[in-house]
């Protein structure tokens, strides 16, 4: 007589895999829905606010202080130069702000049930790349109706999306599993992501900062995600292999570190909560 499929080697975990991913999906679905929930405009919000962002950071940094687009900025168009260095920003703020009290608003489900916490990061990162794609078809509108071209080297960002993921949800789960046990700490990452913010080449080129502090762009992640969104975007450059491996390194560590963190301290939430 076969065997059936529950009796198959593995079939424990396919199934816990399978379950695993029917959770992620209506988690992701259900979070992208509440955020818009009763909106009249709905998704749009998510195209909305970047242009919006976008408009008034334009206004203040190109009109209000005459700012240029760098030289070796790939463009001269200084609004296209900062949408395509805040938009992977944005889904990282999101990413880690969010995540930070995530988990601790699901408290009623980890003391009452096996649920699986560490996917709420997860659920939040794959939430906020909804309205990120949005936007960042956006960008590419406006980088063909300005620059009158489009680089095939646009294909690889989503390498780069995962690297981002990688290094968002690692930190969204050191952040969220400290904030079960000291509740401060959703604040002190919101000053960390504001300083952070300031430390990365966003408005400015990297040539902008002082010679005696641009050794903090080496060890800035985002410096590097900034730059290669900008690179895939405005030019037919190849990636630096270089610079992506120590993207690489830095988002691989943070996430592997960060799943541990959680899972260590995971065990204790329930008696915390």
């Amino acid at each position: 007589m076969a065997p059936s499929l529950a009796t198959l080697p593995g079939a424990g975990f396919a199934r816990t895999l399978i379950a695993r991913r029917t959770l992620l999906y209506q988690m992701v679905r259900r979070d992208f829905e509440q955020r818009f929930v009763g909106s009249a405009a709905g998704w749009l919000w998510g195209i909305i606010h970047p242009l919006v962002l976008l408009a008034s950071w334009t206004f203040v940094f190109q009109i209000c202080l005459g700012t240029p687009a760098p030289a070796n900025g790939l463009t001269q168009n200084y609004t296209v130069f900062l949408f395509c260095g805040f938009l992977p920003w944005m889904l990282f703020q999101e990413t880690v702000q969010r995540s930070t009290s995530a988990v601790l608003e699901q408290s009623n489900l980890i003391t009452k049930t096996l649920f699986p916490s560490e996917l709420v990061p997860v659920a939040v990162f794959l939430s906020a790349m909804v309205s990120h794609v949005m936007a960042l078809s956006l960008a590419i509108a406006m980088i063909v109706f300005w620059n009158h071209s489009f680089s095939p080297m646009v294909v690889l960002l989503p390498m780069y999306m995962l690297l981002l993921g990688m290094l968002a949800v690692g930190l969204g789960w050191i952040f969220s599993a400290i904030q079960i046990y000291i509740r401060d700490t959703a604040q002190v990452v919101i000053v960390v992501l504001t300083a952070w913010f300031w430390a990365t080449p966003i408005f400015i080129g990297e040539d902008k900062f002082p010679a005696r502090v641009r050794f903090l762009l080496n060890l800035n992640p985002m410096a590097y995600i900034v730059r290669a969104y900008r690179e895939r975007l405005l030019s037919d450059r190849l990636p630096d292999f270089h610079e992506l491996a120590i993207l690489a390194l830095f988002c691989i560590v943070t996430f592997f570190a960060g799943g541990l963190l959680f899972r260590h301290l995971k065990s204790g939430f329930a008696d915390v909560l």
